[in-house]
């Protein structure tokens, strides 16, 4: 198990809940999700997440319903074209139908429990993910966040962008003031500093492709919504929403649940190779 799920057991309920926001999942698919796309979660036990799962249960965020097994038995006949095969498959059917009728209960396949999120784990989901996290957990949930961030407005996703590049801008100057005002460093020690300076330059760099792309489809959103206006313009008397809700935060839609509507689709990618800008050098 991974010391960021131990120290922060609600970035593991972040991620269920962003698992289950897509589709109901039984225990066993969201451990093996877990560990696919997500790597603070490469060692994720199920002693760990199930009482992260009976903890969100036990809040109301996800029920537990059960999901029968399917039986194969009462699969719809194959129409093969062939009178013999047909009747071949029927009497396979019968067999397997006998078979099971004979199998003891214990032995029998289990129906499974799935986990479902509700409207409060949506509102708990949202929460999370948009909240800050406890101070020095920065360098950990940041990852998260971002897998996440196709759930967030495009202002929001720009405000965690511009967050962690601040985080990374006040690290950096760190480095190099202490660079300068130590004691002559020895070659190695040197080397390491050298190495960590240009690792959060490389991550900033990274940052501001990311940045200006949010910017870009933020500016387009926004020159969409006024364009739509003077059509959408209330009469007087008359109260309208505004188009497309706000700009800031989740957005909700009356065709789309709350909490997974959005102001616009995910993100545009980022295909320029990496590379230090200049004025950070």
């Amino acid at each position: 198990m991974s010391a960021a799920v131990v120290e922060n057991p609600r970035m593991l309920e972040l991620a269920v809940l962003g698992l289950l926001i897509d589709q109901d999942l039984h225990g066993y698919e969201l451990r093996k999700r877990l560990k696919m796309r997500l790597g603070m979660f490469a060692n994720l036990s199920f002693g760990s997440l199930y009482p992260a799962l009976a903890r969100l249960e036990a809040m109301g965020a996800v029920s537990a319903v059960t999901a029968e097994p399917a039986d194969p038995a009462r699969s719809p006949l194959p129409l093969t074209g062939s009178l013999s095969g047909e009747r071949a498959a029927a009497r396979a059917a019968a067999r397997s139908r006998t078979s099971t009728a004979n199998t003891p209960s214990t032995r029998r396949q289990r129906a499974k429990k799935v986990y479902r999120i509700t409207e409060i784990g949506r509102a708990l989901f949202r929460d999370l993910l948009t909240g800050t996290g406890r101070p020095g957990d920065e360098e950990r949930d940041f990852p998260l966040r971002l897998s996440l961030a196709r759930h967030l407005a495009p202002q929001a996703r720009l405000s965690l962008l511009e967050r962690r590049r601040m985080i990374l801008a006040g690290r950096l100057e760190e480095a190099r003031n202490f660079t300068a005002a130590s004691s002559p460093l020895d070659s190695y020690a040197r080397a390491l500093m050298e190495h960590r300076s240009e690792s959060i330059v490389l991550d900033i760099a990274w940052l501001d492709r990311l940045i200006e792309a949010e910017r870009a489809s933020l500016q387009q959103l926004q020159g969409r919504l006024a364009q739509k206006e003077p059509s959408n313009a209330a009469r007087p008397g008359e109260h309208r929403p505004k188009v497309g809700g706000e700009l800031d935060g989740l957005v909700h839609s009356p065709s789309e649940p709350a909490g997974l509507a959005y102001m616009s689709p995910e993100p545009p990618e980022i295909n320029t190779p990496l590379s230090i800008k200049e004025g950070y050098t």
